[in-house]
């Protein structure tokens, strides 16, 4: 790729043809004296390269100049023209607590991301890991024995009482918020594109004759099978021909700015009515996340998903709403239904439902999930015990303190610094 940085002309002898290592800590000497100014931010942890092609300047952060790994200040690099390479590295972090990162060396990072979206208690909360310990039976007095008695790591075709117990508690959370009456029953998955594949599973088995897909363009699903079958657009590789993509509104939501101005949901019906009036009953699932997460953050009107749930009532189709990215607290209410007005079919959720255990599952209605055949939906880690206890210690969590409020608080903050 081609960057701001230049190569200062001169003669220091000839740059081979080869890549050049120029250091890890760069920043772009925008006027070229060599000197880091003010209006010179430093680009922490990459590295470049120099290949043959454009001119560009190139420093390291402490104010010298770097050519293959040797300090050359003072000295001018040859005329010839290069490109610059700049490959990100990843952090590597050594532990975590709050809402901070430390590195190996001691350097602390804000994580602005509560970790892609998972840790939304926070990293390593102390209750949190205390509850999660208890429900697995983890004690440090449990004797000396090689083998601690506590609650299996896996118990693949058998039920646990901690199995019992995050399936009724999830199942009560979901159906105690405004919305979520259809959502009856809890179907476990390991991760957020399996929970999606399962849900899909589900509403096709409904009627097997009705196997198209509705599913919002440029939204994130997953990666595997028929979760990355409904993510991204038609142009993508891979595509699966039962799926159909719709459009979801960015225009109309592009800047905070924008919020609760009028909305014309007029195209997106038509959209809708056009698909049905080609293929009919054919069409049997819309599916679709309540905000765009992977294709940019467009948070919608509400009309636009209250839309597309009334499309699916009068047409008998199921409605599936993704929330593995925007539950527990992203939308400032624990699920996102809530926030948008929705009654969806099934909700999927994962990330933040076990804050940083691996876990997710679809709370959907009964019916749909039985028309799965025995077994059709199973795996061997879905409501693994570990899973369940990281779920029982995040519900404990969010019903033992005011973490929804005092997310809104902090939101409104950073909005009105932004």
């Amino acid at each position: 790729m081609t960057d701001p940085f230049t190569i200062n002309s001169g003669g220091l002898g000839s740059l081979s043809k080869a890549p050049i290592e120029i250091g890890n800590r760069v920043w772009n000497d925008l006027n070229g004296d060599g000197v880091q100014d003010p209006n010179e931010p430093g680009i922490p942890g990459v590295t470049v390269k120099l290949f043959p092609g454009t001119s560009s300047t190139v420093t390291a952060a402490d104010g010298t100049y770097y050519f293959n790994n040797t300090n050359v200040t003072g000295g001018i690099v040859p005329a010839t023209a290069y490109t610059i390479q700049v490959d990100t590295t990843q952090a590597v972090l050594a532990k975590s607590a709050g809402v901070f990162h430390w590195t190996p060396e001691g350097r602390r990072l804000y994580d602005y991301s509560s970790g892609v979206l998972v840790a939304n208690l926070g990293h390593n909360p102390r209750a949190w890991l205390k509850r999660f310990n208890g429900y697995m039976g983890w004690s440090e007095d449990a004797g000396s024995a090689e083998y601690l008695p506590a609650i299996a790591m896996t118990t693949y075709n058998a039920v646990t009482p901690i199995e019992v117990e995050a399936s009724g508690r999830l199942g009560q959370v979901v159906r105690s918020q405004p919305g979520g009456t259809r959502l009856e029953q809890v179907f476990w998955a390991a991760s957020g594109s399996e929970a999606i594949q399962k849900a899909l599973w589900a509403s096709m088995a409904r009627d097997r004759s009705r196997e198209m897909i509705l599913a919002t363009r440029n939204g994130f699903h997953g990666k595997k099978g028929l979760a990355n079958a409904v993510t991204g657009s038609e142009t993508d590789r891979e595509r699966d021909p039962r799926v159909r993509f719709i459009s979801f509104p960015t225009t109309e939501c592009a800047d905070v700015s924008m919020r609760g101005k009028p909305f014309d949901s007029t195209p997106y019906r038509r959209e809708l009515e056009a698909l049905y009036n080609q293929f009919g009953r054919r069409i049997g699932t819309l599916i679709t996340e309540p905000y765009l997460g992977g294709g940019g953050s467009y948070h919608p009107p509400r009309e636009y998903l209250q839309l597309l749930q009334s499309f699916c009532r009068e047409h008998d189709i199921v409605f599936i709403l993704d929330e593995v990215q925007a539950n527990f607290g992203r939308t400032r209410d624990l699920f996102a239904f809530v926030t948008y007005g929705l009654e969806p079919d099934m909700v999927v959720l994962g990330k933040g439902l076990g804050n940083g255990v691996p876990v997710a599952a679809v709370v959907g209605r009964a019916d749909i999930f039985g028309s799965l055949e025995y077994g059709e939906g199973s795996d061997t880690w879905s409501a693994n015990p570990l899973s369940c206890a990281a779920v029982l210690a995040t519900l404990d969590g969010f019903e033992g303190g005011d973490i929804l409020g005092h997310s809104r608080k902090m939101s409104a903050l950073i909005e009105s610094q932004l």
